[in-house]
């Protein structure tokens, strides 16, 4: 199944309105049609999951509970995690910044405004999530999730090199069997694309939480680089948009068609 978090374009007006930025501004850390690159999984029999909300307002790719302290009137409850890597660089799941640390709220939110959008959004987003997977490993044994993001095209994998068009991540081998990751990086890798492999993005909570290989469950994180399909300046689909959907569609039949031998549960395997 895939799933795309970070797609979602329906900004709400209040949040708009406490929010310091332009509506262009405050979409800078949006993965802009990665929801739309996706959708002809749809046809092939996979479900596609994807958020309307955007990320700036929560972001489902976090725990459920780190959050910045210092963006907020009142006191976080004592189980808020406060203190992660992502909550120091202002991306929690209430982010405090988009991209290039530019900050989002004129003032503080208040503790229960956050706290609504986690009880009433974030958990009703990943109880549907975990369903869909739970499903889909009684049904075939395993199930395999591939969370589709897209990255800056500023971005590199280490310094002089070159900016990857895919970057697949998977924990450094913890999230899935290391033959979905391998085909997937060959499957992209043949289709002309460069492909580089956890750096600068091994994955995050969902592909950690969610990828639990010996039970069955793998998840693998595709960042697509923005400059293939669009215009990081306006926010359009270029005409190389239709290209990379195709694209995609040959990616989902090839790496459908690997053996399912290893994505077994290791109970099950062994049998």
């Amino acid at each position: 199944m895939f799933n795309s978090p970070h797609s979602g374009r329906a900004y709400p007006a209040d949040f708009l309105a406490a929010s310091r930025l332009d509506e262009r501004a405050i979409r800078r850390s949006e993965d802009t049609y990665v929801d739309e690159l996706f959708l002809s999984v749809v046809p092939l029999g996979a479900p596609l999951m994807r958020a309307h909300f955007p990320r700036a307002w929560l972001d489902v790719n976090r725990e459920p509970y780190e959050l910045d302290p210092g963006m907020f009137d009142g006191e976080l409850p004592p189980y808020a995690n406060i203190r992660s890597m992502r909550v120091a660089g202002g991306l929690g799941t209430i982010a405090r910044v988009v991209s290039e640390n530019v900050e989002i709220y004129a003032q503080p939110l208040q503790v229960a405004e956050a706290l609504d959008r986690i009880e009433g959004v974030y958990k009703p987003y990943h109880a549907a999530l975990d369903a869909l997977l739970q499903t889909t490993r009684q049904r075939f044994g395993f199930a395999v999730l591939v969370d589709c993001h897209s990255m800056p095209s500023s971005v590199r994998t280490a310094p002089g090199r070159i900016r990857a068009d895919f970057v697949l991540g998977d924990r450094y081998g913890a999230s899935c069997a290391p033959e979905i990751a391998e085909t997937a990086a060959s499957i992209l890798t043949g289709l002309g694309y460069t492909v580089a492999r956890n750096k600068p993005y091994a994955g995050g909570y969902i592909t950690e939480h969610y990828g639990r290989p010996a039970e069955g469950l793998h998840a693998l994180q595709v960042e697509i680089n923005r400059g293939l399909y669009m215009n990081e300046r306006n926010f359009q689909p270029t005409g190389e948009f239709i290209r990379v959907a195709a694209d995609i569609v040959a990616f989902v039949r090839q790496l459908s068609e690997l053996p399912d031998g290893g994505l077994w549960p290791v109970g099950l395997a062994a049998e």
